[in-house]
């Protein structure tokens, strides 16, 4: 079950705050977008399937839609609270020019753009729809759009901490030597992983298998649970008889991993034993697909827990610090600046300076 509830609306846009508590494997009946617009995850994991092409959306993934697109979503691992921002077509063109929509819709949601939405949200409560918040409506489509314009442009990789979104065809293909490698896998990790009759859990849900029934065609691809064999949904085949995981799959297996607190997250040799891959296949898909590395990303995840607490009111920098699996306070800051721009004492002032 989906509710929203209206947070403010302006001259040609809306902010609403969308709430699903839906606990299911299967896709939804397919939906149809009438605006543009920019959904971004507060908490939670799901699944969003546009044009065919299936992706894990959470707080470090958001994603574009568009007038016309049908899409259909998942929630193996539960709820989720999301926020959407809804665009008329003249405000969009206005922020985002005449070009073709961007030809890969998700994009990574990296540390900056997570303060600015949050910023947002604050200035959304603050009641000034006409100034603060349509400014700050700018700073958020402004730092999406600049994710995307790899994409959009087909331009170079991005700078260091920003995703570089790669092009479509990068989701099917495995090649050199990673996919020689991932062709390659066939005992050790694998074959002990195949002998254990446990699967093992990364976000709450079960993936179906011949002997538990059920429609394929009614599964989300790439279950959120990874199976022991390593493999998931979304994967093709090489040869007869062989299957290589493409890197949009490992990536998504190890971001769910992380998400999750899974034991084995903890350290990149264990994440790849989990997910039955090299720890070098893992670390290049990560990158392929994110334009981060692997230890980047896992520190984006820290520091979005460090906002929340942040944005509570948290008042102790080193009792967050070891909550959060930091070395010290002064490691945290370190890690807070170079992901957000800003201290943690900054961050918090900002985040707290528009609360009710």
């Amino acid at each position: 079950m989906r509710s929203a509830v209206r947070l403010a609306a302006g001259d040609g846009f809306r902010l609403d705050a969308v709430t699903c508590v839906d606990d299911h494997r299967g896709w939804s009946a397919p939906e149809v977008g009438s605006r543009h617009g920019l959904v971004l995850v507060r908490r939670g994991i799901f699944r969003r399937m546009a044009d065919g092409r299936a992706a894990v959306i959470d707080p470090t993934m958001a994603y574009l839609s568009v007038p016309g697109e049908e899409e259909r979503f998942a929630h193996p691992a539960g709820g989720d609270v999301c926020t959407s921002v809804s665009l008329s077509p003249r405000l969009w063109h206005t922020l985002a020019g005449d070009g073709p929509p961007p030809l890969r819709p998700t994009l990574y949601v990296d540390a900056r753009l997570d303060l600015a939405h949050r910023r947002f949200l604050a200035a959304a409560r603050g009641g000034d729809t006409a100034f603060e918040l349509a400014e700050s409506l700018l700073s958020l489509i402004g730092a999406a759009l600049a994710q995307l314009t790899p994409a959009r442009s087909g331009g170079g990789a991005a700078s260091a901490g920003t995703a570089a979104v790669p092009a479509p065809a990068a989701e099917a293909r495995v090649t050199g030597t990673e996919g020689r490698a991932a062709e390659g896998r066939v005992t050790g990790t694998e074959a002990r992983a195949t002998r254990t009759e446990d699967r093992v859990a990364v976000a709450g849900a079960v993936e179906a298998s011949p002997r538990t029934g059920g429609s394929a065609q009614d599964k989300p691809s790439g279950a959120i649970r990874v199976p022991a064999s390593g493999r998931s949904g979304r994967e093709r085949r090489s040869s007869p008889g062989a299957v290589v995981r493409t890197s949009a799959a490992i990536a998504d297996a190890a971001r769910e991993a992380i998400a999750a607190d899974h034991p084995a997250a903890g350290g990149l040799l264990s994440l790849a034993d989990l997910l039955a891959v090299s720890p070098y296949q893992l670390s290049r898909a990560f990158t392929r697909e994110l334009g981060v590395s692997l230890t980047h990303y896992r520190n984006r995840v820290r520091v979005g827990r460090a906002l929340d607490r942040l944005e509570e009111g948290e008042p102790s920098l080193a009792g967050l610090a070891a909550d959060l699996g930091f070395a010290d306070q002064a490691h945290l800051t370190r890690t807070i600046r170079r992901h957000v721009g800003h201290t943690p004492t900054a961050v918090r002032r900002l985040l707290a300076s528009r609360a009710p």
